[in-house]
């Protein structure tokens, strides 16, 4: 599963959001973000008025890619939850299927526990979501190789190439 930019349908997106809004209710949660491992993010609901989107995804792909040497270091594969805790907000991140991950942003009203307990039925439904695209981005993967052979390709690389000398 090496897609650089992940594609998702508009169902799917659909899905993806009302899981999270479903969660969001449940936790009394601030914000909630998907982000992917290279910082990009994928959507969020909640109250993100104050947030700096493009840094926030960023921050937290680089948190947790940090976070993953760290648990090589200590002998361990990965940490798949990180909880950070401040004065007013704390933010519990966990990742999904290994490339996808979330971020949860909730204040003083807010127990971590019930988090951890509402997020495990939340990541399964993900999962299960995100699995089903990750099955039709391969089966449109396959189609696309069998449309386009090798010589296809070499074929219009040529045609390509002359019309750029």
């Amino acid at each position: 599963m090496g897609y650089e930019n992940l594609s998702i349908f508009e169902q799917d997106f659909w899905d993806i959001n009302n899981t999270l809004n479903k969660l969001l209710t449940a936790t009394n949660s601030t914000a909630l973000l998907l982000v992917d491992k290279a910082g990009q993010l994928i959507t969020s609901v909640g109250n993100i008025s104050n947030l700096d989107l493009v840094s926030f995804g960023s921050l937290a792909a680089a948190d947790f890619a940090a976070t993953s040497q760290l648990a090589l270091l200590v002998g361990e594969d990965e940490f798949t939850e990180l909880f950070h805790q401040g004065k007013q907000e704390n933010i519990y991140i966990t990742v999904i299927l290994s490339r996808i991950i979330l971020v949860v942003i909730f204040g003083k009203t807010t127990n971590l526990g019930l988090i951890r307990i509402k997020i495990k039925t939340t990541v399964s439904e993900l999962e299960q979501i995100f699995n089903n695209i990750f099955k039709k981005l391969n089966a449109g993967d396959k189609k696309m190789k069998e449309t386009f052979d090798d010589d296809f390709r070499k074929a219009a690389e040529n045609e390509l190439d002359d019309l750029f000398k």
